[in-house]
């Protein structure tokens, strides 16, 4: 086995620096993955990928690129295969008209769905804070699930070019394509964000400022209060709510309250736990146990702050794939 000295070099050496020089590329692997394939556990699965293609071809590694670049080729080519194989993963709203709040509740498949990704996976820690912001504003789920409405090709595209800053002649060789198919692609990828009016930049992503700290610190003492008054203030009037895998999703602050203190009422007594999702606001929401002792997960909750308050709740209830995902406890 084998080792770079450096970045476009040729291998040699013992098998340990290699495997440091892959490793050192999987958080920034695993973000793209994620952002084409909108899935956490998708993603991490094809960044191994990546990595075990990556060392089996190390003798055929030229350096005629850098790793880097040639990683990002194998890992678009892995996501390629994965996306050919499956069917689009979405947000309820991109599959349904608005419900009621007694509407029926009826899941669907894990595979229908975006799921969420801890910032640790994918926002890189070294990073300075104006880089992490940025990786964070195209983590967030209105986004990641637009990106889901494009070809992968130019899904990749637009990551590439839009996202992670590439050169259209970089991106041209990373696809095996010509520039005028890069730019022609991106041109058409713009088109379709700007027709759903998604950019990667939103408000909830990024550095919040004290007045949204103290905005949300109200919203989780009312919520965990089941405080009505106070809740219809901090919510948005056009605000919406999804609960995957359900495909029931709400909208308007008068609905959605309405589903809290009627079909949600077991809510009611709940413990929020901040955790770190898609460079967006987010809660382990636990609620209490029928057993009438502690608390039990019942839902991730990811929330885009809009202007006029929260605009968006998205409550994610496979909690016994998604809390292992973030390290949090079965119970409290």
């Amino acid at each position: 086995m084998s080792s770079f000295g450096s970045e476009g070099g040729s291998a040699a050496g013992t098998a340990e620096p290699v495997e440091h020089r892959l490793e050192e590329h999987r958080v920034e692997l695993t973000a793209y993955c994620y952002r084409m394939l909108g899935s956490a556990a998708d993603a991490e699965d094809a960044v191994q990928e990546t990595l075990v293609r990556a060392w089996r071809a190390l003798d055929r590694f030229e350096g005629r690129s850098s790793l880097r670049s040639w990683l990002y080729r194998i890992a678009s080519n892995v996501c390629f295969d994965m996306l050919g194989s499956r069917q689009r993963r979405a947000l309820p709203m991109d599959l349904s008209a608005p419900g009621t709040a007694d509407g029926p509740l009826a899941p669907l498949p894990e595979s229908t769905w975006i799921e969420p990704v801890p910032d640790a996976r994918v926002v890189p820690a070294e990073a300075d804070p104006a880089e992490q912001a940025v990786a964070k504003e195209s983590l967030r789920l209105a986004f990641v699930a637009a990106l889901q409405h494009l070809p992968p090709r130019q899904r990749a595209v637009l990551i590439l070019r839009e996202v992670l800053r590439w050169e259209a002649s970089e991106v041209a060789e990373l696809l095996a394509t010509t520039v005028a198919s890069v730019n022609s692609a991106l041109q058409r990828a713009r088109a379709s964000l700007d027709a759903k009016e998604i950019t990667p930049a939103g408000a909830g992503a990024g550095q919040l400022d004290e007045a949204q700290k103290d905005f949300l610190e109200r919203y989780v003492a009312a919520f965990e209060a089941y405080d009505m008054d106070s809740l219809t203030t901090l919510l948005a009037e056009d605000a919406e709510q999804s609960m995957p895998p359900y495909s029931l999703w709400l909208r308007g602050r008068e609905e959605i309250l309405r589903f809290w203190f009627g079909p949600g009422i077991g809510c009611r007594g709940s413990k929020l736990v901040p955790v770190a999702a898609n460079g967006q606001v987010a809660w382990a929401h636990y609620r209490p146990s029928e057993s009438g002792e502690g608390w039990d997960p019942w839902a991730l909750k990811v929330v885009e702050l809009g202007e006029d308050g929260i605009a968006e709740l998205t409550f994610f209830l496979a909690t016994e794939r998604v809390f292992p995902l973030f390290g949090l406890p079965p119970r409290l």
